[in-house]
Protein backbone atom coordinates (compact mmCIF):
# COMPACT_ATOMS: atom_id res chain seq x y z
CA UNK A 1 0.00 0.00 0.00
CA UNK A 2 2.83 2.73 0.57
CA UNK A 3 3.52 2.41 -3.15
CA UNK A 4 0.49 4.68 -3.25
CA UNK A 5 2.48 7.59 -1.54
CA UNK A 6 5.62 6.79 -3.19
CA UNK A 7 4.03 7.39 -6.71
CA UNK A 8 2.38 10.82 -5.50
CA UNK A 9 5.80 11.47 -4.19
CA UNK A 10 7.43 10.48 -7.67
CA UNK A 11 4.62 12.51 -9.44
CA UNK A 12 6.68 15.93 -8.11
CA UNK A 13 9.84 14.38 -7.33
CA UNK A 14 11.87 10.86 -7.97
CA UNK A 15 13.54 8.91 -4.79
CA UNK A 16 15.62 5.95 -4.45
CA UNK A 17 14.45 3.08 -2.99
CA UNK A 18 16.71 3.69 0.37
CA UNK A 19 14.94 7.46 0.52
CA UNK A 20 11.98 6.17 0.24
CA UNK A 21 12.54 3.57 2.82
CA UNK A 22 13.44 6.68 4.88
CA UNK A 23 10.88 8.74 4.59
CA UNK A 24 8.42 6.32 4.95
CA UNK A 25 9.93 5.09 8.33
CA UNK A 26 8.30 8.63 9.38
CA UNK A 27 4.60 7.24 8.88
CA UNK A 28 2.72 5.05 11.06
CA UNK A 29 0.04 3.03 9.83
CA UNK A 30 -3.16 3.47 11.33
CA UNK A 31 -6.48 1.58 10.54
CA UNK A 32 -10.37 3.72 11.20
CA UNK A 33 -13.63 2.35 11.06
CA UNK A 34 -16.27 3.50 9.68
CA UNK A 35 -17.20 6.58 11.27
CA UNK A 36 -14.41 6.90 13.40
CA UNK A 37 -13.40 9.91 14.13
CA UNK A 38 -9.56 10.86 13.15
CA UNK A 39 -9.78 14.42 14.42
CA UNK A 40 -12.04 15.09 17.18
CA UNK A 41 -12.84 19.35 17.80
CA UNK A 42 -11.28 20.64 20.92
CA UNK A 43 -8.42 17.90 20.64
CA UNK A 44 -4.88 18.21 19.27
CA UNK A 45 -3.72 17.65 16.00
CA UNK A 46 -0.66 15.83 15.95
CA UNK A 47 -0.74 14.28 12.37
CA UNK A 48 -1.58 15.00 8.84
CA UNK A 49 -2.66 11.48 7.05
CA UNK A 50 -2.15 10.44 3.80
CA UNK A 51 -4.98 8.08 2.41
CA UNK A 52 -4.20 4.65 1.55
CA UNK A 53 -8.18 3.64 0.87
CA UNK A 54 -11.30 4.62 2.42
CA UNK A 55 -13.20 8.11 2.14
CA UNK A 56 -13.05 10.57 5.24
CA UNK A 57 -15.18 14.02 5.59
CA UNK A 58 -13.76 17.08 7.41
CA UNK A 59 -16.14 19.52 8.82
CA UNK A 60 -17.64 21.83 11.53
CA UNK A 61 -21.00 21.81 13.03
CA UNK A 62 -22.07 25.76 13.73
CA UNK A 63 -24.02 27.00 16.52
CA UNK A 64 -27.70 25.67 15.66
CA UNK A 65 -26.08 22.13 14.82
CA UNK A 66 -26.00 22.18 11.14
CA UNK A 67 -22.76 20.27 9.33
CA UNK A 68 -20.66 21.46 6.94
CA UNK A 69 -18.58 20.08 5.11
CA UNK A 70 -15.35 21.59 4.06
CA UNK A 71 -13.40 18.90 2.10
CA UNK A 72 -13.77 14.81 1.59
CA UNK A 73 -10.60 12.79 1.47
CA UNK A 74 -10.26 9.63 -0.59
CA UNK A 75 -7.12 7.44 -1.68
CA UNK A 76 -3.78 9.22 -2.74
CA UNK A 77 -5.25 12.95 -0.72
CA UNK A 78 -4.38 14.41 2.49
CA UNK A 79 -6.32 15.65 5.07
CA UNK A 80 -5.96 17.08 8.32
CA UNK A 81 -7.20 20.44 10.55
CA UNK A 82 -4.61 22.52 9.00
CA UNK A 83 -4.64 25.27 11.17
CA UNK A 84 -4.37 23.06 14.17
CA UNK A 85 -1.44 21.07 12.60
CA UNK A 86 0.59 23.66 11.64
CA UNK A 87 -0.03 25.99 14.52
CA UNK A 88 0.14 23.08 16.86
CA UNK A 89 -2.95 24.01 19.03
CA UNK A 90 -6.40 22.71 19.15
CA UNK A 91 -8.77 21.26 16.73
CA UNK A 92 -11.32 23.90 15.13
CA UNK A 93 -13.10 21.34 13.06
CA UNK A 94 -13.53 17.08 13.28
CA UNK A 95 -12.29 14.33 10.82
CA UNK A 96 -14.30 11.56 10.76
CA UNK A 97 -14.35 8.26 8.20
CA UNK A 98 -17.41 7.77 5.53
CA UNK A 99 -15.27 3.92 5.12
CA UNK A 100 -13.30 1.69 6.81
CA UNK A 101 -9.95 3.64 6.44
CA UNK A 102 -6.25 2.97 6.34
CA UNK A 103 -3.86 5.60 6.80
CA UNK A 104 -0.57 6.87 6.76
CA UNK A 105 0.03 9.59 9.74
CA UNK A 106 2.83 12.13 9.38
CA UNK A 107 3.25 14.04 12.73
CA UNK A 108 4.55 17.52 12.67
CA UNK A 109 7.64 17.13 14.36
CA UNK A 110 9.03 14.27 11.45
CA UNK A 111 7.45 16.16 8.61
CA UNK A 112 9.65 19.52 9.81
CA UNK A 113 12.97 16.77 10.58
CA UNK A 114 12.32 15.26 6.99
CA UNK A 115 11.85 18.74 4.85
CA UNK A 116 14.89 19.65 6.93
CA UNK A 117 17.32 17.31 5.61
CA UNK A 118 15.09 16.38 2.33
CA UNK A 119 15.46 19.16 0.04
CA UNK A 120 13.19 16.44 -2.11
CA UNK A 121 10.79 16.09 0.34
CA UNK A 122 10.35 20.24 1.06
CA UNK A 123 9.93 20.65 -2.50
CA UNK A 124 7.20 18.34 -2.52
CA UNK A 125 5.86 19.12 0.28
CA UNK A 126 5.58 22.65 -1.30
CA UNK A 127 4.27 21.67 -4.13
CA UNK A 128 1.61 19.94 -3.03
CA UNK A 129 0.48 22.90 -0.45
CA UNK A 130 0.25 25.23 -3.56
CA UNK A 131 -2.26 22.68 -5.57
CA UNK A 132 -4.11 22.31 -2.19
CA UNK A 133 -3.82 26.36 -2.07
CA UNK A 134 -4.88 26.54 -5.56
CA UNK A 135 -8.27 23.81 -5.17
CA UNK A 136 -8.72 26.00 -1.97
CA UNK A 137 -9.09 29.07 -4.01
CA UNK A 138 -11.18 27.47 -6.37
CA UNK A 139 -13.72 26.12 -3.95
CA UNK A 140 -14.35 29.40 -2.40
CA UNK A 141 -14.67 31.21 -5.69
CA UNK A 142 -17.33 28.23 -6.49
CA UNK A 143 -19.22 28.71 -3.60
CA UNK A 144 -19.53 32.88 -4.07
CA UNK A 145 -19.98 32.63 -7.26
CA UNK A 146 -21.90 29.88 -8.92
CA UNK A 147 -25.31 28.72 -8.49
CA UNK A 148 -26.30 24.87 -6.94
CA UNK A 149 -26.69 23.61 -10.47
CA UNK A 150 -23.05 24.57 -11.38
CA UNK A 151 -21.19 23.91 -8.42
CA UNK A 152 -22.86 20.32 -8.89
CA UNK A 153 -21.58 20.10 -12.46
CA UNK A 154 -18.23 20.82 -11.22
CA UNK A 155 -17.75 18.81 -8.22
CA UNK A 156 -19.19 15.52 -10.65
CA UNK A 157 -16.73 16.85 -13.00
CA UNK A 158 -13.51 17.15 -11.17
CA UNK A 159 -14.27 13.92 -9.15
CA UNK A 160 -16.71 11.44 -9.98
CA UNK A 161 -15.86 8.59 -7.84
CA UNK A 162 -16.73 10.55 -4.67
CA UNK A 163 -20.49 10.02 -6.22
CA UNK A 164 -20.18 6.44 -5.66
CA UNK A 165 -18.84 6.33 -2.28
CA UNK A 166 -20.60 9.63 -0.12
CA UNK A 167 -23.90 9.87 0.71
CA UNK A 168 -26.08 12.14 -1.18
CA UNK A 169 -26.97 14.24 2.27
CA UNK A 170 -23.26 14.12 2.41
CA UNK A 171 -23.06 15.81 -1.38
CA UNK A 172 -25.25 18.38 -0.51
CA UNK A 173 -23.96 19.62 2.98
CA UNK A 174 -20.48 19.96 0.96
CA UNK A 175 -22.23 22.08 -1.90
CA UNK A 176 -24.24 24.22 0.16
CA UNK A 177 -27.78 22.92 -1.09
CA UNK A 178 -30.80 21.13 0.80
CA UNK A 179 -30.89 16.88 -0.10
CA UNK A 180 -33.82 17.96 -2.00
CA UNK A 181 -32.06 20.36 -4.03
CA UNK A 182 -29.48 18.07 -4.79
CA UNK A 183 -32.08 15.08 -5.84
CA UNK A 184 -33.64 17.52 -8.54
CA UNK A 185 -30.05 18.74 -10.12
CA UNK A 186 -29.18 15.18 -9.77
CA UNK A 187 -32.45 14.17 -11.98
CA UNK A 188 -32.14 17.10 -14.38
CA UNK A 189 -28.75 16.08 -14.79
CA UNK A 190 -29.29 12.70 -16.58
Amino acid sequence: MSDILRQQIERITSLSDTEFEYVLSHFVSKKFKKHQFVVQEGENVPNDFFILSGCLKSYFTDKNGKEHILQFGMKDWWITDYEAYYNQSIATINIDCIENCELLCLSFQNREKLCAEMHKIEHFFRKKTNKHNVALQRRILSLLSNNAKEKYDQLLQLYPQLFQKVPKQLIASYLGVTRETLSRLNISSK
